[in-house]
């Protein structure tokens, strides 16, 4: 995929820290022009996106300096809280990050898509299986996760959009051995690269046949059956 990205006008959504800032970072080696958007203070487009006129400000800088998008990658994080504990408006604030803030960026931008664009959005493996007191973040993932495949029909022949769902990412950078490393079926916990490479796969023309996708990057956790006192699992009760 070398320098298939130069000169691309890429977007990404919670672009300054943790997985964001790795994709942002990966798009700008090869040569994209990078546009963040993040509450975190820094040299990008500071704002909420769960904010209307934020968003709409965000998409006419974009088309004021580039007047063309080739890749949008929603990656903010919507706010976890449960059903004990998590407000009326704390759940409809999830929802406006996780899910209305992507459609309306996409909304706003796609009459500027360019030939071959490519939308990515990202899940989480919480859009198939749950911990407890954790509604508000697993609904707005659940809910990108088949806003992918309403936009990839609705987008047809305009742009191809697919989703990610990660599973445990350690974005701190940490170095896990032990249960935490070894319960993944593939040995160790992720690493925000994992999802930049899917990331840059789905935006390449080596994904252009795959559209309305999701493909789960987890190191296998949610397709190992667990039960107790089988293969060592044991529930502590």
């Amino acid at each position: 995929m070398a320098n298939q990205f130069n000169d691309k006008v890429v977007v990404v959504t919670g672009g300054a820290q943790g997985i964001g800032l790795c994709i942002a970072d990966e798009f700008r080696k090869e040569g994209a022009h990078v546009c963040v958007i993040d509450k975190q203070d820094g040299p990008h487009f500071v704002g909420d996106i769960s904010n209307k006129d934020v968003l709409e400000a965000f998409a006419s800088d974009i088309i004021d300096r580039y007047g063309r998008v080739d890749c949008i990658i929603n990656n903010a994080l919507p706010l976890m809280k449960g059903i004990d504990q998590c407000t009326y408006e704390e759940f409809q604030y999830a929802l406006s990050v996780g899910v209305t803030a992507p459609f309306y960026l996409v909304k706003l931008l796609m009459n500027h898509l360019c030939d071959g664009a490519s939308i990515v959005n990202i899940s989480s493996s919480r859009d198939r299986m749950s911990q407890p007191r954790t509604e508000s973040y697993t609904a707005a993932k659940g809910g990108i996760a088949a806003l992918t495949h309403a936009l990839a029909v609705s987008l047809a022949g305009k742009a191809r959009v697919n989703s990610i769902s990660p599973g445990w990412i350690d974005t701190a950078f940490q170095s896990y051995e032990g249960p935490d490393a070894t319960q993944h079926p593939a040995g160790r916990v992720g690493h925000p690269l994992d999802i930049a490479h899917v990331v840059m796969f789905l935006c390449s023309d080596k994904a252009g046949f795959i559209t309305g996708e999701n493909i789960c990057v987890d190191g296998g956790m949610t397709k190992q059956m667990i039960y107790h006192g089988d293969h060592h699992w044991h529930l502590e009760q």
